[in-house]
């Protein structure tokens, strides 16, 4: 008896992929074909058609994987082509130098001919004189100097750095920031500040307020010295004299021998007021306050007077301010 030899679901199958099935013409009515019909064909006599093996192939690949990697080619493709299209509009072009012939120079001398184009530079290495107006429709650049024999008409200038101006005529000008003036400044109109004005010295011919005067030191009234002449008040030998200004100063009267009431000095003012001045007289010391003075005044000179005889070979002296 012969031993049995175990085989595998796969072996023993009839529907592998290398048998066929024959069927004889006798049983193929039946419901189930005799065991003893089924011959196994063995494998290697018989090759698949080429349709077959085809979709084998196809089966062992993903529909979606190949879809999603033509989509992936499509996509790097349409960037690359972005790319370049993007870098060659933004490549500049390099500006050429056309140089300028004599024949050029007539076509601008009888008509207006335009030379070149934008992307070029015209490139003059003489000297040029321009007997017309010349405009220049965009921005204008100078390496070196700039020099205006004439008038110079600018709607608006901004200047960055240091500028040297030796006369400025100006009609309106606004200046927003600090202006030092190292010289004189000569304003022949009016002058309107909106802050204040700080200046270590003032010099005006005429000074008007409309506010209140605020004075933090003192009051230093100068200007001429005014001339004086004697009195009979003075008496034999007596003498005066005036010291100060027309605004403000001292008077001293020393009588002589028979001194009478009248004036004793009149002080001619060395400017001439345009009215009557104020004069206020204080006399100094006791000796000048027991006199009965009193003053005569007019726009070009007041007098120092006394109702009453003076003592004789006496000093007196009075203050006297004058105020428009």
């Amino acid at each position: 008896m012969e031993e049995e030899t175990a085989h595998t679901p796969e072996e023993t199958s009839l529907e592998d992929s290398t048998t066929t099935l024959e069927v004889s013409p006798e049983s193929s009515s039946a419901a189930s074909p005799p065991p003893n019909l089924i011959k196994p064909i063995p494998v290697g006599l018989t090759k698949k058609p080429l349709g077959r093996r085809l979709r084998g192939f196809v089966r062992h690949f993903n529909v979606y994987l190949l879809l999603f990697g033509l989509i992936l080619v499509i996509a790097i493709g349409l960037i690359i082509v972005a790319a370049v299209h993007n870098q060659k509009k933004n490549a500049t072009t390099p500006l050429t130098t056309q140089n300028i012939t004599a024949d050029t120079l007539k076509q601008l001398k009888s008509s207006q001919t335009a030379i070149g184009d934008p992307k070029q530079i015209l490139s003059i290495e003489s000297n040029a004189v321009f007997a017309g107006t010349v405009l220049v429709r965009q921005n204008l650049d100078v390496a070196g100097e700039i020099k205006v024999g004439g008038a110079l008409n600018l709607s608006g200038i901004t200047v960055g750095g240091l500028s040297k101006l030796d006369q400025l005529q100006a009609n309106n000008a606004t200046i927003t920031g600090n202006e030092t003036v190292q010289k004189a400044l000569t304003v022949s109109g009016t002058g309107t500040f909106g802050g204040g004005l700080s200046a270590p010295s003032l010099n005006v011919n005429t000074l008007k307020l409309n506010g209140d005067l605020q004075i933090n030191r003192h009051i230093d009234a100068g200007g001429g010295t005014p001339s004086k002449s004697d009195g009979a008040a003075l008496g034999g030998g007596g003498t005066s004299s005036v010291g100060g200004s027309d605004t403000a100063g001292t008077v001293t009267v020393n009588t002589g021998s028979n001194p009478a009431a009248g004036c004793f000095i009149t002080v001619n003012f060395s400017q001439r007021f345009n009215d009557t001045p104020h004069v206020v007289i204080t006399p100094i010391g006791s000796g000048a306050a027991s006199l009965n003075y009193y003053v005569n005044r007019s726009s070009s000179n007041f007098s120092i007077c006394t109702t009453n005889t003076p003592p004789s070979s006496s000093n007196f002296s009075f203050d006297y301010v004058a105020l428009d």
